[in-house]
């Protein structure tokens, strides 16, 4: 049983977890944002907060601690010259970890650990869905303007189709009406040209 047992061990020893944890907190000092996997990023949270907070309040005694974390004097310059300043207003949290799928070589799971005061913008992940509940029912309001334009759209075409439609339908009634014209002035001459000849027998 794992009672009260805190960390990772990231499989590797003390000395080799230590050193991978300062290699991971220096470049996301320098970089403010990195990629790596969703156990060393969780693990690098916990290594890295403290020594934010402790650089918020520059003092000999706050450095003396951070550079025995890290080793790293340009690393230690940063955080307390840049890093602290910046997050003096934030009560902790100052990390954001945000997964963005597997890895493809080994399927390990990614995610990017970033400094939130740095990265106000989030990157681009999984698109959140909203969640609905079993209860709710469907909205009634129109869900989007683009389905309304893609309709109106539509019954515009539809109306030009049946103005044409009519158009050409009262076109050829009107030759219908002139041809039967025709005829019915033709039959009356031939009438007339019969009864001429019947009367001249």
């Amino acid at each position: 049983m794992r009672h009260k047992v805190k960390g990772r061990k990231l499989s590797r020893t003390a000395s080799h977890r230590k050193a991978t944890l300062r290699a991971l907190t220096t470049a996301l000092v320098k970089e403010h944002r990195i990629v790596t996997t969703v156990a060393k990023a969780k693990e690098l949270r916990r290594f890295v907060e403290p020594l934010i907070t402790r650089a918020k309040e520059d003092t000999h005694h706050n450095r003396k601690e951070v550079f025995s974390s890290l080793q790293d004097k340009s690393t230690v310059s940063l955080l307390f010259d840049e890093v602290g300043p910046k997050s003096k207003d934030r009560p902790g949290g100052y990390t954001r970890v945000i997964r963005i799928g597997f890895r493809q070589g080994d399927g390990a799971e990614m995610a990017v650990i970033e400094l939130v005061d740095f990265n106000d913008v989030q990157p681009e992940g999984k698109a959140t869905k909203k969640k609905r509940t079993r209860r709710a029912g469907k909205s009634n309001t129109p869900t989007s303007t683009k389905q309304d334009s893609e309709a109106s759209a539509v019954e515009e075409t539809v109306a030009e189709e049946v103005s044409e439609d009519t158009e050409t339908a009262e076109e050829s009634t009107e030759e219908v009406s002139a041809e039967a014209e025709e005829t019915t002035e033709d039959a009356q001459e031939v009438e007339s040209s019969e009864e001429d000849t019947e009367e001249k027998k």
